[in-house]
């Protein structure tokens, strides 16, 4: 809303001039209150002035009585009036809520059809061209290995946009905040100008995060950083413990921190920016979707966490991220995988009979036999007629949500009844359901969201079924 059309300059306006009027109401309310004390003081005071006078012609008591109607009158007057005022107040202010909100979210949709659109023109394009290249095996090849790239680089934008719902909560574990940083610069920084310093700090308190998550955020602020030294620069990236009681941002719960800061050369941002450029969408980059800097913000709020930005134009910018620290704890590195078992059954349940099938391939090509059914209680069926076979299923992948019908959340509990060492993997395109994030208090032994690729899958099931399963030679 502009300026024209009385929209912050009227705000301004208005609670200036009621500012005025309640310093003069005030200074009113001071002098009757004056003249009330004079008037009861009046009959002691100036009792000898008084003579012979007729008493009856002066009664300090109605006049207190008037004055003091007089002065309720006045106040409510005042009083309803403000009230009126306030209240019309309070709607401009509504109305201008209302203006911005709907002004985001015309940048946020301009932004998801635009990023989209130019998503689906190359998944669309390069299964055209495998289909015209039909006798051409190696060129099909070329073409679905673009269009897998570009529908992981769709999925990611998925999850961007999961991180502003009500849902996305973080997957937690014990981590070292060295490795994640290590690990974002390595994915970031390849093919770069830009060199990069890291000190991870001595000592560094783990934290508790989703690895992936601060991962993708380091990620966000290196690639960042990088963009806003075009013609090359330095990146340094410093990890330091901040002690409970140690200065920090005053919205952050007080405790002990750990800091990374993230101090480029580069351009900088200019102050007027500043306040925007956490915004869903909002880049002032030719390259960039502008979502980098909103996920780094709404995830780090997930994990009760702050990121904070200084900067100068033309000497650089700095952004410094809080996380929650455990000094008592230690960090877990990350177990190298071992490969399941090639004989192992697994029972996939989905809704989507593309998800169904799909699942299945992967598994029959990672050397599993998979078997798909579309509810919890068709699952429930297969399993215990495979256990009283003698073909159990070594794992479940059960669909949180099920329309109409019982979803994954309920299965498990009703499998674990039947088989208390049954091992079951949640997966869901849904973010809002804790479950994905406490999976494992819902009895749950594995999560993979989806869209997933084979590789992942095959992460997750070495990882479910290798304290129950045996290597064989040439297991992939």
């Amino acid at each position: 809303m502009s300026g024209s059309d009385g929209g912050p300059e009227r705000l301004l306006r208005e609670n200036l001039r009621l500012s005025k009027e309640r310093d003069l109401f005030l200074r009113y309310i001071r002098e009757k209150t004056d003249e009330l004390l004079v008037l009861m003081e009046c009959p002691t005071l100036n009792a000898d002035a008084v003579g012979d006078m007729e008493l009856i012609v002066y009664d300090p008591i109605g006049t207190i009585a008037s004055s003091f109607g007089s002065v309720l009158r006045n106040l409510k007057e005042t009083n309803e009036r403000l009230r009126k005022e306030a209240a019309e107040r309070e709607r401009i202010e509504a109305e201008l809520l209302k203006a911005e909100k709907l002004e985001s979210i015309g940048v946020l949709a301009g932004g998801i059809a635009h990023d989209f659109n130019n998503l689906l023109t190359g998944i669309l394009g390069n299964i055209s061209m495998a289909q015209i290249r039909a006798d051409s095996p190696e060129e099909i090849r070329e073409n679905l290995s673009r269009a897998e790239k570009v529908c992981v680089r769709a999925r990611e934008l998925t999850r961007h946009l999961l991180t502003f719902s009500k849902g996305g909560a973080p997957v937690r574990k014990s981590a070292s905040i060295g490795e994640i940083i290590s690990g974002a610069a390595e994915v970031s920084l390849p093919g770069s100008n830009v060199r990069c310093d890291v000190d991870p700090g001595e000592d560094t308190w783990p934290v508790h995060v989703d690895v992936a998550q601060i991962g993708q955020v380091f990620s966000n602020l290196i690639i960042n950083a990088v963009q806003a030294m075009p013609d090359g620069g330095v990146l340094g990236i410093r990890a330091e413990n901040v002690p409970a009681g140690d200065p920090i941002p005053p919205l952050l719960a007080p405790g002990s921190y750990v800091r990374v800061s993230f101090t480029d050369t580069g351009v900088g941002i200019p102050k007027e920016l500043l306040a925007k450029i956490f915004d869903p969408f909002f880049t002032t980059k030719e390259k960039g979707s502008g979502l980098g800097l909103a996920t780094a913000y709404s995830v780090l709020k997930q994990h009760d966490g702050m990121i904070t930005v200084t900067s100068e134009p033309g000497k650089g910018s700095t952004f410094s991220v809080f996380l929650p620290a455990f000094p008592e704890g230690t960090a877990r590195r990350k177990d190298a995988a071992a490969p399941a078992s090639m004989k192992a059954r697994i029972l996939v349940m989905d809704d989507e009979e593309t998800v169904r099938e799909i699942a299945i391939e992967f598994l029959e090509h990672l050397g599993y036999e998979g078997v798909g059914t579309g509810s919890g209680q068709e699952a429930l069926e297969a399993y215990r007629e495979a256990s009283a076979g003698g073909r159990p299923f070594s794992a479940v992948i059960m669909d949180l949500t099920i329309p109409g019908g019982m979803g994954g959340k309920e299965a498990v509990r009703r499998l674990l009844e039947f088989d208390p060492v049954a091992r079951a993997i949640v997966s869901s395109g849904y973010s809002t359901d804790p479950v994905m994030a406490e999976y494992e208090k819902h009895g749950f032994s594995g999560v993979i969201a989806k869209p997933y690729r084979m590789d992942e899958l095959k992460e997750v099931l070495n990882t479910v079924l290798r304290p129950f399963t045996v290597p064989e030679p040439g297991a992939v």
